[in-house]
């Protein structure tokens, strides 16, 4: 069901493509070393020489949406070759190893990492050559291994040290009333005809959801499967999966297995063709990323074009997309956890995926209630002892939105801010979940996405069942609805901070524009969309 990329349906090009051969072929001279992570990863690795590889890539960014036949005559002038798919706004560009050096001017050799794997990559970025600047905007890296991000075990017992405490973390019906979800489901909407994919590189066991259904009193569930079950068991998709039925138990559930996406190189042309898929498969449907695909200062923004053209067409059938904004604290780029060093400026950045402008980027919490579940604050998740905490700051990558354009945190002129909004991801009020049948308190921002997810779910029936439609692009009504809207649809969250910024009133660096009242979310939505948004 799942093709791979290579049985995409390119463009076929012919002799007419190759014109732009007769005035010969032209190289391209490539700037610098690249610094910061990139030039760290490589650092880390050793050094094994001229990479002899038959086919190494790299992503060009387009200008328009027409075949680019400067690109392919130069590619072909050059002993390389070009895929691209009518319409698309990006391509690939290929080859021989040794041939890909010598078109774009720079060394590509072959690196050993730290864990043993074995990959492709130049220290140098490429440039556009000249004669190719009216059509191609960007260059991607050339860069075959994608350092992602997995799954903490943000997982704790329910039990406090102090057994005269009361057990931590929400359970299913306390996060309803903790963001007024509460009445959403006493009017009978809990998800019903909506579906929910959770994008993971771990599986699950059936025997977990079972009992966490049990336990919680939720109808039994079992999620479908494309592309198989992962085989590890990190407690990640469990936890995804069950934050989502806790509140939208009748919502249809999948589990795309994004393994695939970081075995060998072109990650980000696997991202986008996973999407492709999923959009296909299951058009309208929520989707939830709780993983990563290495920091924003590692690639640049021609690396995510496939993503990002996937992700938009999605949205106009009615997908809403939600990604985690990282664990780190704000410092996604710090290679490894090798927090025995001090941070460095370098350190500092974003989760790459997670920052796409058409991505709703969620931040986490810490949330105090009542002994009902009932909300009474809420703070920016940090703890520093566990150098661990909700990350979020300005893109390197992409320019500030038109929908965040009256916003001015301070740093950052002109380029995308994150996170966009967030829930509860302190692990130590969380949310109750099922482990190898253990009952246990999960968290992290990747705790923060599905919950997020979980809701939007609920709104769509909601939205659906009273002559409106599925949210689809929910960022721009975020921010419109921060703006100006009938009824509070977020709690500022202004207490905190992480490791780079401070929480504070309106919007920030750290919680976004803060956290969901889903009933008055709901209202203001429908509202909007009868307005013609």
């Amino acid at each position: 069901m799942w093709r791979a990329v290579a049985a995409m349906l390119f463009v076929a090009v012919t002799a007419a493509s190759y014109l732009a051969l007769a005035r010969g072929p032209e190289s391209a001279t490539a700037v610098g070393r690249i610094g910061g992570p990139y030039a760290a990863l490589l650092d880390s690795s050793t050094d094994l020489g001229p990479a002899h590889d038959e086919y190494v890539q790299l992503t060009a960014a387009l200008r328009g949406s027409h075949q680019p036949d400067e690109l392919i005559g130069w590619a072909r002038g050059h002993g390389l070759e070009v895929r691209w798919r009518a319409d698309d706004n990006w391509a690939i560009v290929g080859g021989p190893a040794p041939a890909v050096a010598e078109a774009f001017g720079v060394a590509v050799n072959d690196y050993r990492g730290r864990r043993g794997q074995i990959f492709y990559a130049s220290p140098q970025q490429p440039v556009v050559p000249a004669g190719l600047r009216a059509e191609v905007a960007e260059l991607g890296r050339i860069l075959g291994y994608t350092p992602h991000r997995e799954a903490n075990r943000w997982v704790f017992p329910t039990e406090a040290p102090d057994q005269d405490l009361a057990p931590v973390g929400l359970t299913p019906d306390e996060v309803l009333r903790t963001y007024n979800i509460q009445p959403l489901r006493d009017a009978g909407y809990s998800g019903k005809g909506v579906t929910v994919i959770v994008f993971a590189f771990d599986g699950f066991d059936q025997a977990d959801l079972d009992l966490f259904a049990t336990t919680f009193n939720l109808p039994k569930f079992t999620p479908e499967v494309m592309g198989g079950q992962p085989p590890a068991r990190r407690g990640e998709a469990t936890m995804d999966l069950q934050a989502i039925h806790a509140i939208a138990p009748d919502a249809d559930k999948v589990l795309v297995n994004a393994r695939g996406t970081v075995e060998g190189a072109g990650s980000y042309e696997k991202i986008a063709a996973m999407m492709e898929q999923a959009d296909r498969d299951y058009p309208g449907a929520v989707w939830s990323f709780s993983i990563g695909w290495g920091c924003d200062k590692l690639i640049t923004a021609a690396d995510l074009a496939p993503a990002r053209a996937a992700l938009a067409a999605a949205q106009v059938n009615g997908t809403t997309a939600f990604d985690a904004s990282g664990d780190l604290a704000g410092l996604e780029c710090k290679g490894g956890q090798e927090w025995s060093s001090p941070p460095s400026p370098d350190d500092v950045g974003l989760d790459a995926v997670a920052s796409m402008p058409e991505m709703t980027n969620v931040g986490g919490t810490t949330v105090s209630t009542d002994v009902a579940g009932a909300w009474l604050a809420e703070q920016a998740w940090f703890d520093p002892p566990l150098s661990q905490g909700t990350a979020g700051g300005v893109s390197a990558l992409f320019e500030r939105p038109d929908w965040q354009a009256a916003l001015d945190p301070g740093r950052g002129a002109g380029m995308r801010l994150t996170p966009d909004i967030s829930a509860v991801a302190d692990p130590f009020t969380g949310m109750r979940i099922v482990f190898e049948q253990q009952e246990l308190v999960g968290g992290g921002t990747s705790l923060s996405a599905p919950l997020w997810a979980g809701m939007t779910a609920v709104l769509n029936e909601y939205l659906t069942g009273n002559g409106g439609r599925p949210v689809g692009d929910l960022n721009p009504l975020l921010y419109e609805m921060a703006e100006a809207a009938r009824l509070p649809a977020f709690r500022d969250v202004v207490l905190g901070g992480n490791a780079v910024d401070d929480a504070g009133p309106g919007y920030d660096l750290v919680t976004g524009l803060g956290t969901p009242n889903v009933d008055n979310l709901a209202k203001n939505l429908l509202i909007l969309q009868r307005l013609g948004r």
